[in-house]
């Protein structure tokens, strides 16, 4: 660590960031042990800072000069107006060092929430477009194939054309949430940029590898095997069966699954990524955004 770095230290499930202003000392967002209750911007010992916890630092591809981002740092002093998401101690430490506003533990926040926004209106979206799109029209076992078989003929397909269209407009809007989050960022150091990049990319393969799994998954689960009218309904049966469902669950299941394999192979190709590094004893670059 030198004089105007960006620390941070692990606590629990979030980490506190920093600004080392001299030696031993650090200048950061922080108010309560434990809450952000009463925060306030303070110089504190780097043992206070820590609280029991390793103290690391992360660097950058371009920064500030480090006497810069102390006098930054110190100029705020006694300022409040903490928030989680809009003003929190990340986002100081990163504005006394880079003079950007940002936070990649609010990026894995959104992410998350940006997943399950998807994922969930996919599930309610796509089995309401089934019930009443078809020429039976309800959530019977006829009602959801003729729904299925009406959307895929909007492709020119069927039933399983239909179980794909629906889940592709989720799916893109989850690899766009994790194309967000990973998103580059030319402070930070090459290594890490290329991870991000590694896991945008392996976001958008995602889309078509969740497609192609629940389709796989449909024709080999039933007892009826295959893609015949009678093997999709016993697939969706059985996947439904799962969580206590039927055809229906089935279906919700199925059209999910691209929107959830885009941020689970997103972010865990980024993480590999970050991983191979470390395997070829290259040093940490930065903190993770998860």
């Amino acid at each position: 660590m030198g004089i105007g770095d960006h620390v941070f230290v692990k606590r629990w499930w979030y980490t506190h960031h920093g600004v080392e202003v001299a030696d031993g000392m650090v200048v950061h967002f922080t108010g309560t042990p434990g809450s952000k209750r009463g925060a306030t911007i303070r110089r504190d010992s780097l043992d206070a800072f820590a609280s029991g916890g390793v103290v690391k630092v992360r660097p950058y591809q371009q920064r500030c000069d480090p006497s810069e981002a102390v006098e930054l740092a110190e100029s705020k002093l006694g300022e409040s107006g903490y928030h989680l998401y809009a003003n929190n101690c990340e986002h100081f430490a990163r504005w006394c060092v880079t003079g950007r506003h940002k936070s990649s533990q609010v990026a894995r926040v959104n992410a998350a929430g940006g997943v399950v926004a998807s994922a969930s209106a996919a599930a309610a979206g796509g089995v309401g477009v089934v019930s009443a799109v078809g020429a039976a029209v309800g959530l019977s076992g006829p009602g959801i194939m003729s729904g299925l078989a009406t959307t895929g003929g909007l492709v020119g397909s069927g039933a399983v054309g239909g179980l794909v269209v629906l889940g592709v407009a989720p799916g893109a809007m989850s690899a766009a949430v994790m194309n967000v989050a990973l998103r580059d960022d030319e402070d930070l150091p090459r290594g890490e940029r290329s991870a991000r990049s590694v896991g945008r990319k392996a976001s958008i393969a995602g889309v078509a590898g969740g497609s192609a799994a629940g389709v796989a998954t449909v024709s080999a689960a039933g007892v009826t095997a295959g893609l015949s009218a009678a093997g999709i309904s016993s697939g969706l049966a059985a996947i439904g069966g799962v969580v206590g469902g039927g055809m229906a669950a089935g279906s919700a299941i199925v059209i999910a699954a691209p929107a959830v394999a885009a941020a689970g192979i997103g972010y865990g190709s980024y993480r590999a990524a970050r991983w191979l590094r470390r395997r070829k004893a290259e040093p940490p670059e930065t903190e993770p955004v998860g």
